[in-house]
């Protein structure tokens, strides 16, 4: 077990098909973790271990494993980066310390690039550029740096230059140590140290002193020595990047190419170099969930990322080994063992770890405790979900959850018989307990299950998972969009609940009244009940009410979600004798209802943001296919011998769009799509 300053927790995050996996792999082989290299488009990589990522060669699961380089501890997560699995990157960067950023060297800064980079931004996690396959026709290492500065406002600062380009990229040059980094390519081979050649020194003087530049901008030391005109040694330079790195003014950025095993030496060693172990980066923050009882913010605590500390960690992700639940934790601070007893602060029960693990993406290692800074996995957990906390139950802690996202697809689901039903309903409770994104409801009307997700391939993969891991054969529908709804004008409703029961007589009348709210703007719940009537009515009676509200926001008219819409509480009449809670919380409901249908109700439709990238020649067949999917065209630009199109187009025009797009562009064509708002349904 490494000392805590010799532990890093990182993450490698990506666009699709930048080549995060194939860095991951080559971080193991070179580690000695593994010993023979696996390929993504073999099929045969350690990290992609599921069957479904294996036949497509994408990551749909974020994969954790521990390696050990140069007597530092590293604990690694390859996470995915097509969208719809984007949940899996956010929960990962919610526990790590450092990430390092994989960009392709050919195109750059792209969609999912930009997605993950601001999901780095929520947490401040400290990162590393790598700017792969720079032995590509077309690769750019200072135009990828000039992307990554203006797309994402990043001080992106180069701290190697690469030695040739395309086929004769060959090696590197260290502006730290100022020397050159030659690779042969095979996986076996260490980088060869030698002296910058001659017609390369010139170069790389300037990139050193424009790296310094950087570096006296948002470091006091360095500026006073740079403007002195001193001259700085490796280590000093070393100490003031790492600096710069942890505070996240700067992002290093490294270059080469994983498949071609160069480069990744000497991203290993920035990743020891420049990233944080636990104890560089601030204490976490919680609050005493003892305080929360008024329902106030709660008295905020902090714990220290040591050993001696009360024992905190956060849940950050669910994986099912064969049916059993396992779950995963970043331990914040203290010490845990096997057998230990833990507080869940959501449920405000007590559970206990039966076994621990260190764990290589489907394999595991047996521990006895866990320490502050290490992530492992936990069996015995029965009720911990994604965002739990964790923690010693004399000192209780809540941390901050992590945020979830709302699907925006939909498909009905059903099995043939009985047994197989049976059989079903487990795997889906199993699968969403695993993925926060994943829901799953029965439709009242149809008697059907209807599952929901990020995406067609969230659900395609849900789907096969269910057949291959749980044996559930179930027949899928066709996947429908998610809608929402909202109102285009201002309504009032009144309405009176009366019951007569055995016991007790309910009783309760509620008038309310509901407008429009700008495009994204969420719901607002208010009361406006004049004061002399508000002082007549108890607390109680309010809170249904205004519950009652809530209830009816929930389902709209069509039976989907409202959104954007603001809900006022105007009356609240009473009879004396009679149960006025569910009365009143009945009766508002109802005047919701009432208002809403007098205010011009409408469908909201989930609008994509659409990126697509094709050669010249195909250009006019995918701006005429957008536009007969009703899109709404708004940039075409170029990315080295490629176009762009941008475009926002509803999503129940985009099903089945990347065959379409395979098939209009000879197979040349790859596009992206994130969900960009929801707007008014068009017919």
């Amino acid at each position: 077990m490494a000392k805590i300053d010799l532990v890093r927790n990182l993450g490698v995050v990506a666009h699709i098909d930048a080549g995060k996996t194939t860095v991951s792999e080559r971080f193991l082989f070179h580690a000695g973790k593994i010993h023979k290299v696996g390929e993504v488009h073999d099929g045969e990589t350690e990290m992609d271990w599921m069957e479904q990522e294996r036949e497509r060669g994408i990551t749909i699961t974020a994969a954790a494993t521990t390696f050990e380089w140069k007597k530092h501890e590293i604990h690694l997560i390859d996470t995915p980066g097509h969208v719809d699995f984007t949940i899996e990157v956010e929960r990962s960067l919610r526990v790590l310390d450092g990430a390092v950023v994989v960009f392709c060297g050919v195109a750059g800064v792209q969609p999912q690039s930009e997605t993950v980079w601001h999901q780095a931004d929520k947490f401040r996690v400290p990162r590393l550029a790598f700017v792969n396959k720079i032995d590509r026709v077309g690769a750019d290492f200072a135009a990828v740096v000039a992307d990554i500065r203006a797309q994402l406002g990043a001080n992106a600062v180069p701290i190697q230059l690469p030695i040739g380009s395309e086929d004769a990229f060959a090696g590197c040059i260290d502006l730290v140590a100022m020397t050159a980094l030659m690779y042969t390519g095979d996986v076996t081979d260490a980088p060869e140290v030698i002296p910058i050649p001659a017609d390369l020194v010139a170069s790389a003087a300037s990139a050193r002193d424009q790296m310094i530049e950087a570096l006296a901008d948002v470091d006091d030391t360095v500026a006073a020595k740079y403007l002195d005109g001193g001259d700085f040694s490796p280590a000093e330079l070393a100490a003031a990047l790492r600096k710069a790195t942890i505070a996240v003014k700067i992002i290093p950025v490294l270059c080469g190419t994983a498949l071609r095993n160069k480069g990744i030496h000497p991203l290993l060693d920035a990743v020891i170099a420049y990233l944080p172990s636990p104890v560089d980066v601030p204490a976490v923050q919680g609050v005493d969930p003892r305080t929360l009882k008024d329902g106030g913010d709660g008295e905020k605590i902090t714990r220290a990322p040591k050993n001696t500390d009360p024992f905190a960690a956060l849940a950050f992700k669910i994986a099912m080994d064969e049916g059993r639940k396992v779950v995963f934790l970043r331990v914040f601070s203290g010490t845990i063992e096997a057998g230990a007893e833990i507080l869940n602060v959501r449920t405000g029960k007590k559970e206990k770890i039966a076994r621990l693990f260190r764990v290589h993406a489907n394999k595991r290692e047996r521990l006895d405790k866990a320490v502050a800074g290490e992530i492992v996995a936990a069996a015995g957990l029965k009720d911990a979900t994604t965002g739990d906390t964790v923690c010693d139950p004399k000192a209780p802690i809540l941390l901050e959850r992590i945020d979830t996202y709302e699907p925006v697809i939909s498909q009905a689901i059903e099995a043939d018989t009985a047994a197989a039903k049976e059989r079903l309903d487990f795997a889906l409770v199993k699968m969403t307990e695993e993925d926060p994104t994943f829901r799953v409801k029965d439709d009242p009307e149809t008697g059907q299950t209807i599952i929901s997700g990020m995406g067609e391939l969230h659900l395609e993969v849900m789907v096969d998972r269910m057949k291959r891991e749980y044996g559930a054969l179930a027949r899928a529908g066709k996947p429908q969009v998610v809608y929402r709804e909202t109102i285009l004008g201002e309504g009032a409703g009144h309405a009176v609940f009366e019951r007569d029961m055995k016991e007790q007589q309910i009783y309760g009348e509620a008038s309310a009244t509901v407008r429009s709210r700008a495009r994204g703007s969420g719901m607002e719940f208010k009361r406006a009940i004049p004061a002399a009537a508000a002082l007549l009515l108890p607390e109680n009676i309010v809170t249904a009410a205004m519950q009652g509200l809530r209830d009816a926001a929930s389902s709209g008219p069509d039976g989907y979600p409202l959104e954007d819409v603001e809900v006022t509480l105007t009356a609240i009449g009473l009879r004396e004798g009679a149960n006025g809670e569910i009365g009143a919380r009945a009766a508002a409901a109802e005047a919701c209802r009432r208002a809403v249908a007098a205010a011009n109700p409408s469908r909201l439709e989930p609008i994509m943001a659409v990126e697509v990238v094709v050669d010249d020649e195909y250009l006019g067949a995918v701006i005429g296919d957008l536009n007969r999917r009703r899109g709404n065209v708004l940039d075409v630009a170029q990315r080295g011998a490629k176009r762009v199109v941008q475009a926002h187009v509803a999503l129940r025009h985009m099903f089945g769009y990347s065959t379409d797009l395979r098939s209009a562009t000879a197979g040349g064509g790859t596009f992206a799509m994130t969900a960009h708002a929801y707007d008014t349904l068009q017919a």
